[in-house]
């Protein structure tokens, strides 16, 4: 037995030297003193505290200087494309309706479905070149208020909005400059405050959105 029992060692041995040397061996109970605080197993197989994938503020891998919030010239290609895509949508409700109400004396025909999507078309197509060009106007005048000025407010909202009204309607002679600008004015004025409604208020939080 004893032979036995030295053979059986000498071989645990023998295969430890052979993988790397022998590991020591602890028992269960000597394991069963280990603290392990904080850490939760998530599978059999993994053990991990799970503080460490909790984040509490948002990561972001940003170059240097750059902020976390998108700037003008990133959001002037989403105002741009949704202008366009509102412009377009409202013109062919617009168009249906007004196809509809020209056409009401004829029956359901070729000829008159082929009116009605025409003034569909032709009034997706002006709507949406209508409020696409107000957009640009408005990215342009507004990323171009931002560099020269060096600074990111409310400010280069009011200027933009106000400098689009004035050069959208600038074909209409100066009544129309000036009624533009006013126009411009006032829904950048109106956004603006829209957006700084919470800060005005009080409240903790405030969102803004250029």
């Amino acid at each position: 037995m004893d032979s036995g029992s030295h053979g059986s060692g000498g071989m645990k041995g023998g295969m430890g030297g052979l993988f790397g040397g022998g590991a020591p061996e602890y028992s269960n109970t000597e394991l069963a003193g280990v603290p392990l605080t904080g850490m939760s197993p998530l599978s059999p197989y993994l053990n991990v505290d799970p503080r460490y994938l909790i984040q509490d503020t948002d990561e972001f891998i940003l170059p240097t200087g750059a902020n976390k919030t998108r700037g003008r010239f990133e959001l002037a290609f989403f105002t741009i494309g949704g202008s366009c895509i509102t412009g377009a949508a409202f013109g062919a409700i617009n168009g249906l309706r007004m196809s509809i109400k020209d056409t009401r004396d004829m029956g359901w025909s070729k000829p008159r479905n082929v009116q009605i999507l025409n003034m569909v078309t032709r009034q997706g197509a002006s709507w949406a070149n209508t409020l696409g060009s107000v957009a640009l106007l408005y990215s342009v005048f507004g990323v171009a208020i931002e560099k020269a000025r060096g600074a990111e407010d409310d400010v280069n909202t009011v200027a933009a909005g106000t400098l689009t009204g004035m050069l959208f309607k600038s074909s209409s002679g100066l009544k129309g400059v000036a009624r533009g600008g006013l126009a411009g004015l006032a829904l950048s004025g109106a956004y603006a405050l829209y957006n700084n409604w919470d800060h005005l208020t009080g409240s903790s939080k405030s969102s803004r959105l250029y």
